[in-house]
């Protein structure tokens, strides 16, 4: 008897269709993407990421969230529409009148609300990691300040329209930013010297723009002073535009160096022995930090503690002890969203600006932060 052949010989021709099946499990196997949420790894043929499996779901929560929080409050006004309404009218099938009202005057609202929100919680996040510092947000050390100045004199000076307001954040911050590093520059950039350097910038800047609201003319002053508290209203679609261009352009960058930032909150010598340039990698990621807080400010004003608030409680809810940039960012995009909500349920006006509420609500954080971390240095 002949033995059994588990396959055909060397110069036996293989039939076709087996050479088809063949070929087709392997591109298969190839193709077939793998999610284990216990341990964390997506697995895509020959290529892995891991991930931290509760970051993600608090990524999801917060994202789901921040929707429903838009969807009820593009349903707040005078014409009042429920959520299953605002949802129908989205998809072109809602109440007669409805489409003008929620696509045109409301969603550009929510829109930026969310947007800013997420530019804000991720510069945040950046800027927090880099001092090494809770206190560090771009709010905080001048940075926004410096975009707000910049859109300022675009505003007041220049009289210039939405666009040329945005390029006069961007330069604003980019301009504080590089100020803020040359002066804190000793043989490097450490944390503490950049908080400090940043805070006495934040002074000069506030001066400065006081100045431009004493020779302003009554009705800029009004307009700029309006824009200064970070207000949503009147928000349309050429502002989602340009903090959106911002996230498409910037946050890649910050996503592409997020391993480099936790390596940085160890130390800029074990960086450097990882193999990780300490200044190169912080001078990129200052500069994406910055144009996103420009960017946020250009499309709805320094909008108030949502930056300094959003990397620290998406840290307690992650319970992750890196930076975690896309969690502080959809913590920020649900702050500034349901901030949003409580404004317009609660005053029954979307006038008041959300800068009001985020500054009271930002106040009392700061207070506990402090207390907090005086109590944590007495331990």
């Amino acid at each position: 008897m002949s033995p059994v052949q588990n396959g055909p010989v060397r110069g036996q021709a293989v039939p076709d269709e087996t050479v088809r099946n063949r070929t087709g499990a392997k591109a298969t196997a190839a193709a077939t993407v793998r999610v284990d949420m216990r341990r964390g790894l997506l697995r895509a043929g020959r290529w892995s990421l891991r991930f931290d499996t509760r970051a993600v779901l608090v990524c999801a929560v917060l994202a789901v969230t921040a929707a429903l929080a838009m969807v009820l409050a593009v349903g707040t006004g005078t014409y009042e529409l429920s959520p299953a309404e605002v949802v129908r009218t989205l998809f072109g099938d809602g109440p007669p009148g409805a489409g003008f009202v929620v696509l045109d005057l409301r969603l550009p609202r929510a829109v930026v609300a969310a947007l800013v929100g997420f530019a804000m919680g991720a510069a945040g996040a950046v800027f927090q990691s880099l001092t090494r510092n809770p206190l560090g947000s771009p709010d905080v050390i001048g940075f926004g300040n410096g975009a707000s100045a910049g859109a300022l004199v675009a505003i007041i000076v220049l009289d210039a329209g939405a666009a040329q307001t945005a390029l006069g954040a961007v330069l604003g911050g980019l301009a504080t930013a590089a100020a803020v590093y040359l002066l804190a520059w000793k043989r490097g950039v450490h944390g503490y010297r950049l908080v400090l350097v940043g805070i006495g910038a934040s002074s000069v800047l506030g001066a400065a723009t006081s100045f431009l609201f004493v020779r302003a003319d009554i009705g800029k002053a009004a307009q700029a002073a309006s824009w200064m508290i970070g207000s949503l209203n009147a928000r349309d679609w050429n502002d989602v535009t340009v903090v959106g261009l911002g996230l498409v352009a910037l946050l890649p960058v910050i996503l592409v160096c997020a391993r480099r930032l936790t390596l940085l909150e160890m130390g800029d010598d074990t960086a450097a022995a990882l193999g990780v340039p300490p200044e190169r990698t912080r001078l990129v990621l200052l500069s994406a930090g910055t144009g996103l807080t420009a960017l946020a400010v250009a499309a709805a004003g320094p909008i108030p503690f949502v930056a300094l608030a959003a990397p620290q409680l998406a840290r307690r809810v992650t319970r992750a002890s890196g930076p975690g940039v896309l969690p502080a960012a959809w913590m920020g995009a649900f702050l500034l969203t349901a901030a949003d909500l409580v404004t317009q349920r609660v005053t029954g006006s979307a006038l008041l600006p959300v800068g009001v509420l985020t500054g009271v609500a930002g106040g009392i954080y700061l207070a506990w932060l402090l207390t907090a971390e005086r109590r944590g240095a007495r331990l």
